[in-house]
């Protein structure tokens, strides 16, 4: 299991309000965790002639610190200029952190010019990455999507982690899509869908693991399963269920051949749902 500790917490914020959400939350996952945040402001416009004016990152930062303080944890600030498509791939590689980020408030031209920046974000940075839409605080029930194919283990970890800390009951789901492919297991998971941790499936198996894991660490844990489109699904249940936090893992990496023909199904859920999303890359000890 190639389970990673993280060294901290890197929020990212380039001064407009919509940035402010994940300052918030990276503050309480930060004082769950016990970790240490660094701030990383990024000047994405410098203005001539604004050069008098103040700065867009002072207000939030002001603001940040006091999230910080009363949060009591351990932070730093940084500032760097350029685009933060290209800034903070670069700074997360530096150390083993959690980042949180939330929409960059950008016009709307731009951001249908340049694509769903959330998207380039999945894509360049390998470490554990928390998008921030609104502030849920505290955490109290959390979302883990759950595929059987031990790609989540990394999320499941650091969900665990978190709900360890904070107390959060821990809903496990399972997507069991519309099937037409006919071999057992398919046909087995499909039959079952409705008690599919009593299965010996690969994605029962899973399941049980993933309860047992929680319930070894004193968790309050529970399985859902849904039938369905896997997007529309997980999205209808973070929506129904008042989660605070929802968890997945990625098989994204550049071995992954299944991306180039696969939906981007984490990005998408990231920009429908208005809850946090907490994405983990899979990483394979053996690698």
């Amino acid at each position: 299991m190639g389970i990673m500790m993280s060294s901290d917490i890197l929020i990212v914020t380039n001064g407009t309000k919509e940035s402010f959400p994940a300052i918030e939350q990276g503050a309480w996952l930060a004082a769950d965790l016990n970790l240490p945040i660094m701030l990383l402001g990024i000047t994405e416009r410098l203005d001539p002639a604004a050069i008098d004016s103040t700065h867009p990152l002072e207000d939030v930062f002001e603001r940040a610190v006091s999230v910080f303080k009363a949060r009591e944890v351990a932070y730093r600030l940084e500032v760097r200029n350029g685009s933060a498509e290209k800034v903070l791939p670069y700074e997360a590689k530096q150390n083993e952190s959690i980042v949180v980020l939330g929409p960059l408030g950008r016009p709307q031209l731009q951001r249908m010019m340049a694509g769903r920046s959330i998207r380039h974000f999945i894509e360049e940075i390998e470490q554990p990455l928390l998008y921030v839409p609104e502030t849920r605080v505290p955490v109290k029930k959390i979302l883990i999507a759950v595929g059987g194919l031990g790609y989540d283990v990394n999320a499941e970890h650091i969900a665990m982690q978190v709900a360890v800390k904070s107390g959060a009951e821990i809903v496990l789901l399972h997507i069991v899509p519309p099937i037409d492919l006919n071999y057992p297991t398919a046909q087995a998971v499909s039959k079952n869908w409705q008690h599919l941790t009593e299965t010996d499936t690969p994605v029962g198996r899973s399941l049980r693991k993933s309860l047992e894991n929680a319930q070894t660490a004193g968790l309050s844990a529970s399985v859902k399963v849904r039938h369905g489109n896997v997007i529309e699904e997980i999205v209808a249940e973070s929506q129904e269920g008042n989660y605070e936090l929802l968890c997945m893992g990625s098989s994204y990496s550049v071995h992954s051949l299944r991306q180039m023909y696969s939906a981007n199904v984490t990005a998408e859920i990231m920009e429908r749902v208005r809850c946090p999303v907490m994405t983990a890359r899979f990483r394979d000890a053996s690698v």
